[in-house]
């Protein structure tokens, strides 16, 4: 049996609303916002439908007959959230500038401090640096393009440029420093244990990312608990939630030790601190969502936090 839904804008729930007629109990809450796209002129990604207006978005994926709405007078509250833009897009740009960005430091140093600074000798450090700098964007390139299963679609379009500043500017910081030609390099020993502290993480940065690849079928939020696999590299599950920042984290705590650079240390902390934020909400829907959760396990820091 089929109802009649009124929807209401969540903005100002007491004006006059519209009404979508014939909704199916296994219609989805995705086939709604389309019927209400071609009521409202707006793109379904833009719309998010509540079932009060200050209440909680609902997921696509959720069936009608799920809301508990009535057989009569059912309601539902949509908001505009803007314009949009795809999760890939936006990761795709924010990695493309320090991928770009820092090696111009680099290999056009005359741009940058003056004609002299072409001249002056480069520190095996600094060549380093450059390579695991790039590595490290280029794989994030690689990952988003051909591993990341993305379970939102799109993010709001001023966060492109939120993004974009944070990366760009943190690369052009750390670039203009490191590659400075007054840039004094740390020991031999020093570089050699950050680089090789900086590749283990890469690594096991990348073994996670292919996990929770594995781990959701293409095109589904379908959610499971994640384990090692045969890979060495992701026992950190043993240990942690969110084993992909913790090994993020570690890759610029080396690159740090690697370069001695101060401005590299900001951009690592800067970067813990969000990353703890969002392993911390992960954590929390793991431990709701799964009463099997292995309750040993901190949300990014093995023991601590």
């Amino acid at each position: 049996m089929t109802i009649s839904v009124e929807i209401f804008d969540a903005k100002s729930p007491s004006r006059p609303g519209f009404t979508i007629a014939e909704v199916a109990p296994e219609d989805t809450v995705r086939q709604l916002k389309r019927k209400i796209s071609q009521k409202t002129h707006l793109s379904v990604d833009r719309i998010a439908l509540r079932l009060e207006p200050k209440g909680k978005s609902l997921v696509d994926e959720q069936l009608v007959s799920q809301l508990n709405l009535p057989a009569t007078n059912a309601q539902l509250y949509y908001r505009d959230l803007g314009p949009q833009i795809p999760w890939k897009t936006v990761f795709l740009m924010e990695y493309a500038g320090p991928f770009f960005i820092y090696p111009l430091f680099y290999l056009r140093p005359a741009l940058i401090y003056g004609t002299g600074a072409s001249m002056a000798p480069v520190a095996t450090a600094v060549t380093i640096a450059c390579i695991c700098h790039t590595i490290h964007y280029a794989k994030r390139l690689y990952e988003t393009q051909f591993v990341h299963r993305f379970s939102n679609g799109t993010m709001p379009f001023q966060n492109l440029f939120k993004n974009c500043t944070y990366y760009w500017g943190f690369s052009a910081f750390i670039a203009y420093f490191v590659n400075h030609p007054l840039y004094t390099s740390p020991s031999f020993t020093q570089v050699m244990i950050g680089l090789v502290g900086f590749t283990i993480s890469e690594l096991g940065n990348l073994s996670i990312h292919l996990l929770l690849r594995d781990l959701r079928p293409p095109g589904s939020r379908e959610r499971k608990i994640p384990y090692p696999n045969s890979n060495p590299l992701t026992l950190m599950y043993n240990f942690v939630s969110c084993p992909n920042y913790t090994y993020e984290v570690y890759s610029w705590v080396f690159f740090s030790i690697m370069t001695q650079s101060l401005p590299a240390v900001f951009f690592t902390l800067a970067g813990f601190a969000q990353m703890k934020i969002w392993a911390d909400g992960k954590h929390r829907a793991y431990k709701k969502d799964f009463a099997a959760y292995p309750r040993k396990r901190m949300p990014i820091i093995p023991f601590l936090c």
